[in-house]
């Protein structure tokens, strides 16, 4: 089964049951759904029309007031036949169905700094609110520039060789259009992001998957080579990774360099949790980045994410690192995607960046919830397992049930009230190690909470 399908397969949490079968196991205590909110064991509700002894209505108009939208008269070839709606979307659609606390998306139940509003502000105010340069505003990419350099000793150009974009994901698909031709093959690693196969076939290319060693998520670097080939145009990585919380080494990094080297394949680095790296005072470990490999960076387009740094996802903003002849063929794709990224955010965010320790202590930060959550999970059944970045936590179930973990994941949801993500849609062939995903980028409050109703399970 194709990865794409087994995350179709994932609306068995809205639709259809394994196999048409729910397991139940009397262990598993059951809550009361959230306040007017129905979360029984059916498919997930859709709001009905209000129908009373007359008419249908919609905001008070007749149904008979409203001209049905035509039918698609053909057949639709999709580029994308085994691709349905994601599972973050399906979990937490799920979670606000039932009132469940939502651990299953990775994003912040709280708010950046009043400072960074302001700013926004003051530049929304002072005209800056039409079309930014498609590069990026030169403020804002200077202050990567600076910033890059001082965290990795790597200087780029602010003017050839870096970006602004809406977003890691938008950067991600843009340079594999940019690079991609049809029949060219892209390394990923399994459990890999579920942006990154859809980017590639849609442009034609064709995924070739290496897997992360199980229960650690370690490379495989000889698997690597193996799958390398003359078709081989890409190789995409993702460190820290999501959705294992591995950190790469940088033996790792170092045998990455020794793969691509002297070949035409690039890489696309993928570094969108890079401030959230743990113990490095312990294990001395730190973020390593592409950027710090000379011959790693050359042919390297290096993604981060400004939404993960400052708790700001939905602003969808994020830049891209690469040499200037890569950089060239970025931006010729960049500019009839998405052509410019909010200016006046773009501004404030030039401002903000000089403020360094925002970012340098967001490790510590998000370790702190990190050794939150966990203690909130001592004495449950849940086996948690390594976390040494991002802000997620891998944890098993097999001490609690014996049922694949898409079900696990949608009973976690509707009996027990807190969401996750079931690691096996990552996954192309269904990988099943009976483990889920839990955010814990969220208030303490909410970590309480839901370590509470886990602890019972």
């Amino acid at each position: 089964m194709a990865r794409s399908a087994l995350i179709e397969n994932a609306t068995l949490l809205a639709e259809a049951r394994v196999g048409g079968r729910r397991r139940r196991d009397d262990s598993f205590p059951p809550i009361a759904p959230g306040p007017g909110r129905s979360c029984g064991a059916g498919p997930l509700s859709v709001p009905r029309l209000a129908c009373g002894a007359g008419s249908a209505t919609i905001g008070g108009a007749s149904i008979s007031d409203f001209v049905p939208v035509p039918r698609y008269p053909a057949t639709i070839s999709s580029r994308l036949p085994q691709v349905g709606t994601t599972i973050f979307t399906v979990m937490s659609r799920l979670a606000n169905e039932c009132g469940a606390i939502n651990l299953s998306q990775g994003f912040p139940d709280f708010s950046a700094a009043d400072a960074l509003f302001e700013l926004v502000a003051r530049h929304m105010r002072a005209g800056h609110n039409q079309y930014a340069p498609m590069a990026g505003a030169a403020p804002l990419r200077e202050a990567i520039a600076a910033k890059v350099e001082e965290l990795y000793g790597a200087r780029y150009d602010p003017e050839a060789e870096i970006t602004v974009t809406a977003g890691a994901t938008q950067a991600i698909f843009t340079a594999v259009a940019a690079m991609v031709h049809p029949g060219d093959e892209v390394i990923v690693f399994e459990p890999v992001y579920d942006s990154y196969v859809p980017s590639i076939e849609l442009n034609g290319g064709t995924a070739r998957y290496a897997r992360l060693r199980f229960p650690d998520y370690r490379p495989d670097w000889s698997e690597v080579r193996a799958l390398v080939s003359p078709r081989t145009r890409m190789i995409i990585v993702n460190t820290p990774h999501n959705p294992s919380g591995t950190v790469w080494s940088a033996a790792d990094m170092e045998e990455l360099e020794r793969i691509t080297r002297d070949t035409g394949i690039v890489v696309v680095a993928d570094e969108v949790y890079e401030h959230i790296v743990f113990d490095r005072n312990t294990r001395q470990c730190r973020h390593e980045s592409a950027a710090r490999y000379p011959a790693l960076a050359e042919r390297t387009f290096i993604v981060s994410s400004f939404g993960k740094t400052y708790h700001v996802t939905g602003w969808k903003i994020g830049y891209v690192l690469a040499p200037r002849e890569l950089t060239t063929e970025f931006r010729k794709a960049h500019q009839y995607i998405v052509f410019a990224v909010n200016h006046p955010v773009q501004l404030a965010l030039a401002e903000f960046v000089a403020q360094r320790e925002r970012y340098l202590g967001l490790a510590d930060f998000y370790q702190a919830k990190r050794d939150f959550f966990r203690a909130q999970l001592e004495g449950s059944r849940f086996r948690l397992l390594a976390c040494a970045g991002t802000y997620f936590q891998l944890a098993g179930f097999e001490a609690i049930a014996d049922e694949p973990d898409v079900a696990f994941a949608e009973r976690l949801t509707r009996e027990v009230g807190v969401a996750a993500i079931p690691v096996s849609v990552f996954y192309r062939e269904p990988v099943d190690h009976k483990v889920i995903r839990f955010c814990f980028a969220k208030s303490e409050n909410t970590l309480a909470a839901a370590g509470e109703r886990l602890r019972r399970v």
